[in-house]
């Protein structure tokens, strides 16, 4: 729908939710999203305004899997008994009577998500400040880690951890420039045959990197966002994921030859999650492989659908670059 329709749906949605009539909706805007359509708006009564962020699905599409925006609830929720930092829900409904399909809405928050490149505002950070960032980081995903799966049974059954490998091939199959994609189905292979059936079993973020991290202007940890891809299974994917976009060596050199930005080392990432975790993590060099072995298949994937009109983002044309280094980091790390 577009802004002014959903300004006009606002309005009688959030008089019942405060239960006045003085209640006023502006600001209406699209926000960031990848999984759902993302708004924020203002609600103002009296001498107060609060600010919300609204989460739909996307149009014409079934509401299940990264469409069904009651999965983050449940898992919203479940953090709410933690001390993992989020945000928590207000309002959240699967009701069509407000916008024709479910949604949840949660508070703005002031700050901005962890920005590393070179002109933005975390890169030039003092040691101090990034280990700070990246333990505070490390120390909720643990506490994600914890949380018993028993109270998101909404999430359904753990995903096999043969799965995490082979449903990645349809995605292979459908890849822009798949010759750069040439060792993947050795890398494929690899990584079946050494599946680490002993590791960890839980709830898992799904895209936890440090886009998906919101920070205060003096560096707190305010939220873990984004959850479109939160499910049970091997909680470590999120270690390896994280640790794969702080991997220099995962990634091509830029046209200016400079080195990628990142926050802190994977090894240090890894050992501030083992001290928040309270144990050794097994495997872990598997999960950054496949890490690396599914974003070279993602670039792969999101490049056809640039090229092909369906998701406009020229900047898959530069992460091309990077397909065959990520396969090479991969099978470094299984072998």
């Amino acid at each position: 729908m577009d802004l002014g329709e959903l300004e006009e749906r606002l309005g009688p949605f959030a008089r019942a939710k405060y239960g006045r009539e003085d209640v006023a909706i502006s600001r209406v805007h699209a926000m960031p999203g990848h999984a759902g359509f993302a708004y924020g708006f203002d609600a103002s009564y009296e001498d107060a305004t609060d600010r919300w962020f609204i989460r739909l699905p996307p149009p014409n599409v079934n509401w299940r899997g990264t469409a069904d925006v009651l999965r983050q609830v449940e898992v919203l929720n479940a953090l709410d008994t933690t001390t993992v930092p989020h945000c928590s829900v207000q309002w959240s409904g699967d009701d069509l009577e407000w916008f024709d399909c479910p949604y949840f809405v949660v508070p703005q928050l002031d700050g901005d998500v962890l920005r590393l490149g070179p002109d933005e505002w975390a890169h030039d950070l003092p040691i101090d400040v990034r280990r700070s960032i990246a333990q505070q980081s490390m120390t909720a995903l643990a506490g994600i880690h914890r949380v018993d799966p028993a109270k998101v049974p909404y999430l359904g059954d753990p995903v096999p951890f043969r799965d995490d490998v082979e449903r990645w091939d349809r995605f292979y199959e459908r890849s822009a420039d798949i010759h750069l994609l040439e060792r993947a189905p050795e890398c494929r292979e690899r990584l079946l045959e050494t599946i680490p059936h002993d590791a960890p079993v839980g709830i898992f973020h799904g895209d936890f990197q440090m886009s998906n991290l919101f920070f205060s202007p003096d560096c707190k940890l305010l939220a873990v966002i984004d959850w479109e891809l939160t499910g049970i299974g091997a909680t470590l994917n999120d270690v390896g994921w994280i640790c794969t976009f702080a991997d220099r060596g995962a990634w091509a050199p830029s046209e200016d030859g400079s080195e990628r930005s990142v926050l802190l080392e994977p090894d240090e990432l890894i050992a501030f999650y083992v001290e928040a975790i309270g144990e050794e993590v097994p495997s872990v060099d598997w999960f950054r492989a496949l890490a690396a072995y599914k974003f070279a298949i993602i670039s792969g994937f999101n490049l056809s659908l640039h090229r092909r009109g369906k998701r406009h983002d020229p900047t898959w044309e530069v992460g091309r670059l990077s397909m065959p280094t990520l396969i090479d980091r991969a099978l470094e790390l299984l072998h």
